[in-house]
């Protein structure tokens, strides 16, 4: 049952990622910084989004690796999915033609401010960490479980501080201001300075 769970979550993210990426494809881009890093670890964390649990659902290849949790951990993490399904979609939403998959500006390139961008500067990649959560409450297995977490560590870690310059560069002392009043992944709480 959480299998199934799993599978409609990844089917419902990758139709919220294809709605919002379709229109803004051939755009035109004013700054690109991808490099062939930042394409092998978008690879990588494909692996542990899709082929590894893939190969756990429809395979008894990974089988080995199986652990027990009670049902009360794969209910909550239908409901972590659900939460990361609702945080990428807002994230695309207040994005809209802003957004790319790698590090590229668009043309007319906005700062968003709004939305859930309001409190977090990276709500896609907090999406993607509650996704690996609810993986690993799903997906009862030792590989593909903690696989979404584990390749998108890495990413994340490469990109989030590469996103910031490039946004610094861009937009300078406004986007300054926003990450003093904004968390990376979590809202920042107490008084602002």
């Amino acid at each position: 049952m959480f299998k199934i769970a799993y599978l409609v979550g990844l089917i419902a993210g990758s139709v919220i990622r294809g709605i919002y990426t379709k229109p803004y494809k051939n755009a035109p881009v004013a700054a690109d910084r991808k490099t062939k890093t930042d394409l092998l670890l978008m690879a990588l964390s494909s692996m542990g989004l899709f082929v590894l649990p893939m190969l756990y659902v429809f395979s008894g290849w990974l089988g080995f690796a199986d652990y027990h949790l009670p049902d009360w951990a794969g209910w909550l993490g239908a409901v972590v999915f659900a939460a990361a399904l609702w945080l990428l979609w807002r994230s695309h939403v207040a994005l809209g033609r802003n957004w790319t998959p790698t590090l590229q500006l668009r043309d007319e390139h906005a700062l968003v401010t709004g939305g859930v961008f309001r409190h977090i500067r990276h709500p896609m990649y907090a999406a993607h960490f509650l996704w690996g959560l609810a993986q690993v409450l799903l997906l009862w297995n030792w590989i593909a479980g903690p696989s979404m977490l584990l390749t998108m560590l890495p990413l994340y870690l490469y990109r989030a501080p590469r996103e910031e310059q490039m946004m610094l560069d861009h937009f300078g002392d406004t986007y300054r201001a926003y990450m003093k009043r904004t968390g990376r992944l979590l809202p920042r709480f107490g008084r602002q300075k």
